[in-house]
């Protein structure tokens, strides 16, 4: 993933590689080894930790990025059917990434969790303003146990608090859960919002919510 291989057939970010296994390979090769899901996408989550601190600096550019962005979602795509085994809820949960920021593995790998816990999933995809996430969650006021930001650049961290704030202008208070590398406990804790060290963390909250009504 760190060097943007989808599979064998693929250089990596030097132009060598082609022939040895690539992502979709590897995680084949892991879950035919009966290696939980749940360990492989922590291993996924420590490359973009690595991908992101390559790419701040200056090591990584925006093709490199690109190319390890690939790799996962392949790898992603490769997981999907054992991710998705849950029960079915009538929750609706808002998922973003927040405005300024592109990236999407970190929120799609939650959303993908989410639909297999049975929740009902509104992705709102990259670069989501604040705007248009209270317009969401108006619209969908009723059923919305949730929202989901992730953001992987401490740049635009602070549009996070942006959401939390319009929210609660608005008189929508409602869970938010947050992450993403960029984000600390801290920060969640400074925002009114509710911290997630990864996904799997994510959805284990947004149950614990239902529970408590």
């Amino acid at each position: 993933m760190i060097k943007g291989r989808r599979n064998k057939e693929d250089e990596d970010l030097e132009g060598g590689s082609v022939g040895e296994p690539g992502v979709t390979e590897l995680v084949e090769e892991a879950l035919k080894g009966k290696i939980e899901p749940k360990k492989i996408i922590e291993s996924i989550n420590d490359a973009m930790v690595t991908v992101g601190k390559k790419f701040e600096t200056g090591e990584y550019f925006v093709p490199d990025m690109l190319a390890s962005a690939e790799a996962v979602s392949v790898g992603i795509d490769v997981l999907e059917p054992h991710l998705l085994k849950g029960g079915k809820t009538k929750e609706k949960f808002v998922v973003a990434t927040v405005e300024g920021d592109i990236h999407d593995i970190g929120k799609n790998i939650f959303a993908m969790m989410l639909k297999g816990a049975g929740f009902d999933v509104i992705d709102l995809g990259t670069d989501v303003s604040a705007d248009e996430i209270v317009k969401t969650v108006k619209n969908e006021y009723a059923e919305i146990i949730g929202i989901g930001l992730s953001t992987l650049l401490t740049t635009t961290m602070g549009n996070m608090g942006v959401v939390t704030e319009r929210l609660r202008a608005e008189k929508l208070e409602k869970n938010v859960l947050v992450g993403g590398v960029a984000v600390s406990k801290e920060y969640a804790d400074e925002i009114g919002a509710i911290y997630c060290d990864d996904a799997f963390e994510g959805v284990d909250k947004a149950k614990e919510l239902i529970k408590k009504g």
